[in-house]
C-alpha cells in the first residue's frame, strides 16, 4: 500500500499533521509513505517509520510547484492520496481513495481539521520522530541536570513577546527552581538569532538554536521539564514532544493554534481575539501558569 501524504510548508502546522500521518502509520501496517513538504518542515519527517521518499516542495512563481510535484508522482497509482494543503494536485493523480482538505481560514482548532480529513474525532495528537544520534546530540548539547527551554522567536514580530519580559521571566523561575539551566531554541538565520540574543546573554544560558534539525531539536525538548514560548513551530514541536508546554499569544488565535498535547497550556494577552497586542502579557499572568506547569512536571518526574 502507498500513500502520498502532502503537508505544510511552515514548521508549526507540519508538526500539527504528524498525528494523522502517526494513525497511519499505526492502522495500515503495510503502508509505504510519500511525504511531500517545504523545506523547513523536511526534517520533522526524515525519522519517521516506513518513509519511502521526502519530496521537499520549494514555492516557485505562479504555483509552479505543484507542477513539479505532480511530475513527480503521476507515475505512481497511489492507493491513497492525503492533500492537507487544499491544492488539485491529488485530483489529477491515481489514486484508489483522496482526502483533500478545505484550504484557507476557518474558526476552531488545526488540529481537529487535520483530524477531520479521516473523520477522525477527538483528532489524534501530534508526535515527534527521533532516534539515538538524535538523542546524543541533545545530550551533548544540554548536558546533565534539569534545564527549562525558552522560544523567544516567532515567524512574525507581531507574535513576539519581548526579549526583556522572557528574561525577567527566567529570573522568577530560576528562583524557584535554582538547579535548572535556561535553553534557548531559535531557528536558522541572523534574524532568529537577533531576536533570541538577549537570553543568550543570561549567565550559563546554552544555545540551543539556530543549526539543529527539527529532529535534533525535538530530542532536546524531550529532555527539558518545560518549554515557554511564542506562537511558533517550535511551541507545536514542544508540544509534540510530550514537554510541558506554555504558549504565549497575542495577534493570532489560541482557538485556531494553542498548542496540542498530553501536558499544554497557554495564555492570552488581554484585548480582540486574534488582535490583541502580545505586549499587554503580564510576566506575572506567564510566571504564574509555567510554575504551575513546572511543578506538576517535577512531581510527576518524582512519582
Amino acid at each position: 500500500m502507498r500513500i502520498l501524504f502532502i503537508t505544510a510548508t511552515r514548521l508549526g502546522d507540519a508538526v500539527l499533521s504528524t498525528g494523522l500521518l502517526d494513525h497511519l502509520i499505526r492502522t495500515r501496517p503495510d503502508a509505504r509513505f510519500t511525504v511531500a513538504c517545504g523545506p523547513v518542515a523536511a526534517g520533522l519527517f526524515e525519522r519517521m517509520p516506513r518513509l519511502e521518499r521526502l519530496i521537499v516542495m520549494t514555492k516557485r512563481r505562479h504555483d509552479r510547484h505543484w507542477l513539479d510535484l505532480w511530475r513527480v508522482c503521476v507515475g505512481q497509482r497511489w492507493d491513497m492520496v492525503i492533500d492537507l494543503r487544499g491544492s488539485m494536485t491529488g485530483y489529477f493523480l491515481r489514486a484508489r481513495t483522496r482526502r483533500i482538505m478545505r484550504g484557507g481560514r476557518r474558526s476552531g482548532a488545526r488540529v481537529a481539521h487535520v483530524g477531520e480529513v479521516l473523520g477522525l474525532n477527538p483528532p489524534p495528537m501530534p508526535v515527534v520522530w527521533t532516534d539515538e544520534a538524535d538523542r546524543a546530540v541533545a545530550c551533548d548539547v544540554l548536558g546533565d541536570g534539569p534545564v527549562i527551554a525558552f522560544g523567544p522567536t516567532a515567524n512574525w514580530e507581531g507574535k513576539v513577546w519581548p526579549a526583556e519580559r522572557f528574561v525577567a521571566l527566567w529570573h522568577v523561575l530560576h528562583r524557584a527552581f535554582p538547579h535548572h539551566r535556561l535553553a534557548v531554541l531559535y531557528g536558522p538565520g541572523k534574524t532568529e538569532r537577533a531576536m533570541a540574543a538577549p537570553l543568550l546573554d543570561i549567565e550559563g544560558a546554552i544555545d540551543a538554536g539556530g543549526r539543529f534539525s527539527p529532529a535534533q531539536t525535538a530530542a532536546m525538548l524531550e529532555r527539558c521539564d518545560l518549554f515557554v514560548g511564542n506562537d511558533s513551530g517550535l511551541m507545536h514541536l514542544a508540544a509534540a514532544a510530550g514537554t510541558p508546554t506554555l504558549g504565549l499569544f497575542g495577534p493570532s488565535r489560541a482557538s485556531e493554534y494553542a498548542p496540542s498535547g498530553r501536558r499544554t497550556a497557554w495564555v492570552v494577552a488581554p484585548g480582540p481575539d486574534g488582535e490583541a497586542p502580545i505586549a499587554g502579557l503580564d510576566i506575572e499572568v506567564v510566571a504564574e501558569e509555567a510554575l504551575v506547569l513546572l511543578g506538576a512536571s517535577r512531581a510527576e518526574a518524582a512519582a
